[in-house]
């Protein structure tokens, strides 16, 4: 079989690791003339060129104040410039151009969102546990902040399900702990966002996020169907949610079960309706009436949350007796007003802890060590899936993000709010709704203080069933089914993570399972990295001589190493014929690989057998030198190469 000729850079056929005094690279500057220093040559102001080759610095005096002006400069202009300021300020990127057609876009959003994020507000607050009210004290304030540092207009921020699921696990239904998470958890963003740590939602991949989302999502459902039944089954896992379901269910409150299916399927019903449309597709070939019915239809399916919530609080209220109450178990009493803006709580008392012990502020922290690095992994990983899912391309800022989550999470703490992110569901409504700027977000805000001002006495006679088929009418479609069947096809060995976080998640508390999640991850990339492809080809040169081409697909670093070195071994004792190692894909080398390299070498000196590199870099050579490797062979020409074989 005839060699196959390689193009590769014209450099000189052969490098010796002992060669390096041999160069034929000639630099010339071109610099200015200047004024000599004695025994050495012209060049530049930072470094001089002594007779004997060496580059010196020249001495200068520095003093301490030097430099620290120097260092106070140099960060001032980097920090305070107008790319960083527009960088870290979304806002002065947009408002600029902001125009009379954006701002009626944004009023349309953000009406729409504050429609959607009341009732969410209200139910995600019964999954982290909590009165309704704190759903709310949730979901206005984030907005504003999100207004100056968001950069994506399609994000609107507020409890989430999964969040609030996460906080109710942690805190177990204490407002007081579920406020100074929500303070910790901004204050743990708000610093990766600083530290630029955004890549850190890199090292979840689809499939371990597919199978949280399902988990949390199925958990949810679970937690929900007890406010359907009217039942109470209080648990922090699926096996144990279930568990209390099965033992009270001959409790259930047939008013409130019929109540809760009624409502689902009505739910999905105007779900549909959002999608539905009357006539032709083409806008500009209906009438005007089409367009005003179609007009209707969406906005009765964008805002079938708040219909549904009116129209049962109003048959609520009817249905209200003062001898027997409602026949349906109720929000209750919401404190009217805004909440105080007071300092996050450090401590619990005997009289607020629900287990009856004090806590300390030591003790609490110690507690939520976990949650303070999942919550803000997955406050970012669904503001970015928000973000992805509307962006059209562009590129994305993770660390801007979690500058935006932090800094709004801190925001809330002070007003008695728990964690919240973006939620898919109103990212969904407000792209639909054709918002242009983050500015959409103070109408949605605006709407939720509205409701806190006037409207919570209206809450009381909200019913727990209707609360529970927005969340379930809402969480049913974050079960990704669909996606099992593109990874079979696509790779299967990515089904192990996925399937193993999705159990996990399942049987044990929710930060714990997306930690061994993400640790079944970095066990199948280390895997990757320690086990290395190694192509092999039998060439024969124009003169006859047979060699065996060994080719690895990526760089060679400690964990792999050694199995290059045992396959390289059998190999070559099978075949008995000079080896050439390919490393045009070797882009990097640490000190094992020179250690393993060099007993390599030595293995095929003792076996008195061929071993010869080929593309080789100078960088990874200049390494094999300083750790003293035996004496190696280089080729970057594959006709020189030939040569060598022929000769030798």
């Amino acid at each position: 079989m005839s060699c196959t000729m390689k193009k590769k850079p014209a450099l000189d056929h052969v490098y010796l690791n002992d060669a390096f005094q041999c160069s034929t690279i000639n630099i010339n500057l071109n610099l200015p003339e200047e004024e000599s220093v004695e025994g050495c040559s012209k060049g530049s102001k930072e470094f001089i060129l002594t007779e004997e080759g060496k580059k010196i610095k020249p001495k200068q005096q520095f003093t301490l104040p030097d430099c620290s002006k120097n260092v106070l400069r140099s960060g001032y202009r980097r920090i305070f410039n107008r790319k960083t300021l527009e960088k870290r300020l979304p806002i002065l990127t947009w408002l600029p151009k902001y125009s009379i057609e954006d701002a009626t876009s944004d009023l349309i959003a953000g009406i729409s969102v504050g429609l959607t994020v009341i009732p969410q507000a209200l139910a995600y607050a019964a999954i982290a546990g909590l009165p309704v009210a704190f759903g709310l004290y949730s979901s206005f304030l984030g907005c504003f902040v999100y207004i100056f540092l968001g950069s994506c207009k399609d994000v609107s921020l507020g409890p989430s399900a999964i969040i609030a699921l996460l906080t109710y696990q942690v805190t177990q239904g204490s407002w007081q702990k579920s406020v100074l998470l929500c303070f910790l958890c901004g204050v743990v963003e708000l610093t990766m966002g600083l530290l630029g740590l955004g890549f850190i939602i890199e090292f979840v991949s689809c499939p371990v996020a597919s199978g949280f989302t399902s988990a949390v999502s199925l958990i949810i459902l679970t937690s929900q169907i007890q406010s359907v039944l009217g039942i109470i089954a209080n648990g922090n896992t699926f096996v144990e949610s279930w568990t209390q379901i099965i033992k009270n269910i001959q409790h259930t409150q047939l008013c409130d079960a019929v109540l809760g299916v009624t409502c689902i399927a009505l739910l999905l019903i105007m779900r549909m309706l959002s999608n539905y449309y009357i006539g032709v597709d083409q806008a500009d070939q209906m009438t005007s009436r089409r367009r005003l019915a179609n007009k209707v239809i969406w906005t009765v399916g964008t805002a079938r949350n708040a219909i549904l919530v009116i129209g049962c609080c109003i048959m609520s209220y009817l249905m209200h007796s003062e001898e027997h109450g409602t026949p349906f178990r109720v929000v209750g009493v919401i404190p009217p007003g805004l909440p105080s803006i007071q300092w996050p709580p450090t401590s619990i008392s005997i009289e607020q802890a629900i287990d009856g012990k004090p806590h300390g502020f030591i003790d609490i922290v110690c507690s939520m060590v976990s949650a303070l690095f999942v919550i803000p992994l997955i406050s970012l990983m669904e503001s970015i899936a928000i973000a992805k899912a509307f962006a059209s391309g562009r590129p994305i800022d993770a660390s801007q993000e979690l500058i935006a989550l932090g800094t709004a999470n801190i925001a809330n703490s002070f007003v008695q709010g728990f964690p919240g992110t973006g939620a898919l569901s109103r990212g969904a409504v407000n792209n639909a709704s054709g918002v242009r700027t983050p500015l959409s977000n103070i109408y949605s805000g605006t709407l939720v203080m509205i409701a806190l001002l006037f409207l919570t006495p209206y809450f009381y006679f909200i019913p727990r069933a209707t609360l529970a088929a927005v969340i379930i009418s809402a969480v049913v479609f974050m079960i990704e089914i669909k996606v099992i069947k593109t990874i079979w096809r696509a790779k299967k060995s990515d089904l192990l993570p996925g399937i193993g976080t999705f159990l996990a998640c399942l049987v044990l508390p929710l930060e714990f399972g997306i930690l061994i999640g993400i640790c079944i991850n970095v066990v199948f990339i280390l895997y990757n990295v320690a086990r290395p492809k190694l192509s092999t080809e039998l060439f024969t040169t124009q003169s006859g001589v047979k060699y065996l081409m060994i080719t690895p697909d990526r760089c060679l670093i400690f964990p792999s190493v050694e199995y290059v070195r045992n396959f390289v071994n059998k190999l070559s004792i099978r075949q008995n014929l000079p080896v050439v190692i390919d490393a045009s894909h070797v882009y990097g080398a640490d000190f094992t690989t020179a250690t393993v390299i060099n007993s390599l070498i030595r293995d095929f000196s003792q076996r008195e057998q061929l071993l010869v590199f080929y593309n080789l870099r100078p960088s990874i050579c200049a390494l094999f030198e300083h750790v003293s490797v035996s004496q190696f062979t280089v080729y970057y020409q594959i006709e020189q190469l030939e040569i060598f074989l022929k000769n030798v």
